[in-house]
């Protein structure tokens, strides 16, 4: 009968063990279940994160002058002034690194008076008080050449400010005065603020042409593999353990590119006129560029892929939180290359060596100290002759007409390129004043009336904006006194000057309207 009990215990324990087992098993069949589980899950939920930083790039590349016209920072040269305190001089001038030595944490403590009776007592207190002594004195030298080093470097600190705020001071007087270079500065930080990604290039040349308050720059686009994600999106492959990625098709990435260097490109005309706040720019004229290596030759390449000119006024008329980046800019009558991510490229429509301040002021400094004809020192027979030949020297065929009831020179002129060439009209006017728009309408009248393709007015001023904005999208170009000393000792390798003279009268004012 035990025996028999005895048994059936065993097998019962048995089988509860195999049910435990069988428990336990199960229970970490399901656990590796759901362990997989949220492994996959993971998996996937990191290719979400990486989709969700793509589509944070792209929506950042389209929203590029969206967020321009948010921005209603006003730049204020108040803003850059600096007002430094002990804080700027950084930890190696800390207190709290160096603190004033106290002489009576240095001393040993006294002896007792049932200390004092012990024998050498006195001399081991007073050798210890004597080494205390020249550890205190240490330990001060120390701390007051750090005082002194801190002070030096706090006044440094402070005149250094001072230099700076006084240079902002001057520099925010002189473009209230209208100096020139005070005005291509200031426009050249506004057009350096911005906050882009970081590796768009911030890289531009400024000039700015008094005479027809025309701004000209020329600024650095980034290049297509530098600003457009190649990744279209991220996928987890279960089988493999991986996450693949689906490459962008390159249509679409050609598209976004041409879409972002339109959006940079208004933007930065955005930027200056709502940066000029002494209404100092009429004119503003922009010339996007590409640095990158032509793959074709292996040599460093920097094509021009968007040119633009416009004025104030028209810019005004443009809502550009509704526009179409790429239609806005060709109603701006922009030449657009055709294909920026293969560095097809555009002319400049102003070259902007041809105004660079530089070379205006090398005239200004050398004007007398050198032997250069001045135009207006020239009969009007000299002058005719020093523009035909000048044009000449370009690859044009000239041929001279009758002098201009102005004074100046009237010139037809042929272009011997195929497709791009044809019948030229050239006018030059010595004009001290600024030329305004009626003789453009009268250049443009001529060009109809003699079936040419291409008007140029050359003068040894400027031009007015309203100039400019009648030239602007037809095949006029208008070359400025200094654009034409540029040109004569590019093209002719003629070193001239231009300077009026004190009693000197247009032969026809032309209204700067």
């Amino acid at each position: 009968m035990l025996a028999r009990e005895t048994l059936r215990a065993a097998r019962e324990k048995e089988k509860a063990e195999k049910r435990l087992r069988k428990e336990m098993e199960q229970r970490a069949a399901l656990n590796d279940k759901n362990s997989k589980r949220d492994y996959v899950e993971g998996r996937i939920a990191q290719a979400e994160s990486l989709n969700s930083v793509l589509e944070g790039e792209r929506e950042g590349l389209r929203t590029i002058l969206a967020r321009a016209l948010e921005d209603t920072t006003v730049i204020r040269f108040t803003d850059f002034l600096r007002h430094p305190d002990e804080n700027d001089l950084g930890e190696e001038f800390s207190r709290q690194l160096f603190p004033e030595p106290q002489r009576d944490k240095f001393l040993p403590a006294r002896p007792s008076l049932l200390a004092a009776v012990i024998p050498g007592t006195k001399r081991k207190y007073a050798a210890k008080l004597k080494e205390a002594e020249a550890r205190f004195a240490d330990a001060f030298n120390k701390f007051e050449d750090f005082t002194n080093r801190r002070r030096d470097a706090l006044t440094a600190l402070y005149q250094e400010a001072n230099l700076h705020n006084q240079t902002m001071k001057d520099a925010e007087e002189a473009l209230k005065n209208n100096d020139p270079e005070a005005i291509r500065s200031y426009f050249e930080l506004v057009l350096r603020l911005s906050d882009d990604p970081p590796q768009f290039p911030k890289k531009l040349r400024v000039a700015f042409v008094p005479e027809s308050k025309q701004l000209v720059f020329d600024y650095q686009l980034p290049t297509l593999e530098h600003s457009i994600p190649a990744i279209e999106k991220y996928r987890y492959i279960k089988s493999t353990d991986k996450i693949s990625e689906t490459k962008a098709p390159e249509r679409s990435r050609q598209i976004l590119y041409t879409n972002v260097i339109s959006q940079i490109a208004l933007r930065c005309l955005h930027r200056i006129f709502a940066a000029d706040n002494f209404q100092q720019i009429d004119v503003v004229a922009l010339n996007a560029y590409i640095a990158t290596i032509d793959l074709r030759t292996g040599r460093p390449v920097q094509p021009y892929v968007i040119s633009v000119r416009t004025t104030r006024s028209e810019f005004a008329e443009i809502d550009l939180s509704r526009v179409e980046p790429i239609s806005c800019l060709k109603h701006l009558s922009a030449s657009i290359s055709r294909s920026p991510s293969e560095l097809v490229a555009v002319r400049p429509i102003v070259d902007l060596n041809m105004v660079d301040p530089r070379f205006i002021q090398e005239q200004d400094i050398l004007s007398a100290l050198d032997n250069r004809q001045n135009l207006m020192d020239l009969n009007p027979s000299e002058f005719e002759s020093l523009i035909t030949n000048l044009f000449q020297k370009m690859g044009l065929h000239t041929k001279l007409t009758q002098a201009s009831r102005d004074g100046g020179v009237d010139c037809v002129a042929f272009d011997p390129r195929p497709i791009l060439g044809g019948k030229v009209i050239v006018q030059a006017k010595r004009y001290k004043n600024t030329v305004g728009v009626s003789s453009v309408r009268d250049l443009f009248g001529t060009m109809h009336n003699e079936g040419a393709s291409k008007g140029i007015l050359v003068t040894t001023s400027g031009y007015g904006k309203a100039a400019f904005e009648f030239a602007n999208g037809k095949p006029i170009e208008l070359i400025s006194g200094s654009n034409l000393l540029y040109l004569l000792k590019e093209h002719a390798d003629i070193d001239a000057k231009i300077e009026m003279p004190d009693d000197w009268v247009d032969a026809q004012p032309d209204a700067a309207t």
